[in-house]
């Protein structure tokens, strides 16, 4: 159980409040490249900031204020050039610095470089890795952008996948340090949507918890494993500050404001062994359903059925009302964590987790229960042998909603089409 007003230290994000500062110090996904090819400029808030995220006619990308610094007008209604967005109300050109470069009408009657002073907007810096777009929305000099090793492997097909998701960012993360639920909400419940009557999934016998460089890790034992199993040897990754590594995907959970989280998920499936070399030239994006055409949760998908749990908590949850037990070592760790980082970041200092070395964000391992799989594949016969890869073959199992386009490129890259 915490206090109210821990818990307002844990939930809110806006510019200036304590977890705010906190999540600003590290590169945050914020959608896919290829969300820029039809039209190059896009609405979106973070943190509780209205902004715009384009890629100018040179390739740069650039994440500036949504209103232009003139008459606020909306500058996702202006277009890119060759250096940063023109607002369509006036004509001022705005680049990826915030800096105001043009300012058509008084360029042309009262030319001066100090009618452009005070008219510089928010700007942040943008950098593409993986097929996502990254952003860094804390105090210059940014920190190095971790380049994850999954995000090196070669031979995959990778989809980067968005929920919009009606609650507070915490609740969402704190899913990640949560391992007895992979035993009701997905297996139980997901046994009861097919008509089951009875709670038979493997329980969970024996769990622990750890921090190391890059977040935490939970191991855990279930009814006919061992201490053997990569469950237990090697664990799940709750990456920090926001995000969960299961070994072929990452999701992070970034805050759109207090109220509401964008989940973003990076999907990596090796292609099956004589398929190499296989390229993938563009990495699809694309946004799942959290709603049927009823206004209910879809539960029908893994990472749908989580969103049920997190939207059922509230838009923030209540955590001032809560019973803590065994099962919730993680999350109580995770709370602390999170509290020592505001104070170190209070106090000037870089909290856990950011890299400033450049040799050391290259390429960056974490624990990986399927490394051999995902580095060296196996043939596509072995598909079926393997409980997620053989799910894969049928249909994605994240998240509702995958398009029939992205399938057919899986399938394609698999060498199952048709």
């Amino acid at each position: 159980m915490l206090t109210a007003t821990k818990n307002e230290l844990l939930t809110r994000v806006d510019p200036g409040t304590p977890m705010g500062e906190l999540l600003r110090r590290y590169w945050q996904p914020i959608g896919g490249a290829s969300q820029l090819d039809g039209n190059p400029i896009k609405a979106i808030r973070l943190f509780g900031e209205d902004l715009v995220v384009y890629k100018d006619l040179t390739g740069r990308y650039g994440l500036i204020d949504r209103h232009c610094p003139h008459r606020r007008a909306d500058m996702s209604y202006g277009w890119v050039e060759e250096k940063g967005v023109r607002c369509s109300y006036h004509g001022w050109l705005v680049d990826e610095k915030g800096h105001t470069l043009e300012q058509p009408y008084e360029d042309t009657t009262l030319p001066r470089t100090s009618a452009r002073e005070g008219c510089n907007v928010r700007a942040y810096p943008v950098k593409e890795c993986a097929g996502m777009l990254w952003a860094y929305m804390g105090p210059l000099p940014a920190p190095e952008l971790p380049v994850w090793e999954p995000f090196t492997w070669d031979n995959g097909f990778r989809e980067i996948v968005l929920a919009e998701v009606p609650c507070n960012w915490f609740q969402c993360q704190e899913n990640s340090i949560d391992p007895v639920h992979f035993e009701w909400m997905h297996d139980n419940w997901s046994r009861r949507l097919k008509g089951s009557n009875s709670n038979d999934a493997p329980k969970h016998l024996k769990l622990r918890f750890e921090a190391f460089e890059h977040g935490l890790i939970y191991r855990r034992v279930r009814e006919g494993q061992s201490l053997e199993d990569r469950y237990w040897t090697v664990g799940r990754v709750c990456l920090w500050p926001n995000g969960f590594y299961l070994g072929s995907h990452f999701e992070w959970r970034v805050p759109v404001d207090d109220e509401n989280t964008m989940q973003i998920g990076w999907f990596f499936v090796r292609v099956p062994n004589g398929r190499e070399p296989y390229v993938q030239e563009t990495v699809p994006t694309w946004v799942s359903p959290i709603k049927d055409d009823s206004g209910r949760w879809i539960s029908s998908h893994v990472i749908n059925q989580d969103i049920v749990a997190w939207v059922g908590q509230g838009r923030i949850a209540d955590r001032t009302k809560e019973n803590l037990r065994a099962s919730d070592i993680g999350i109580q760790m995770m709370r602390r964590r999170f509290f020592e980082e505001m104070d170190a970041v209070a106090a000037g200092k870089d909290p856990g987790g950011v890299i400033r070395n450049p040799n050391e964000a290259q390429c960056i391992p974490l624990p990986n229960m399927r490394r051999e799989t995902n580095t060296q594949g196996v043939p596509l016969d072995k598909f079926e042998d393997d409980p997620v890869l053989r799910q894969l073959l049928r249909e994605f199992r994240y998240h509702y909603g995958q398009p029939p386009e992205v399938r057919r490129s899986f399938e394609e890259a698999m060498g199952i089409a048709g």
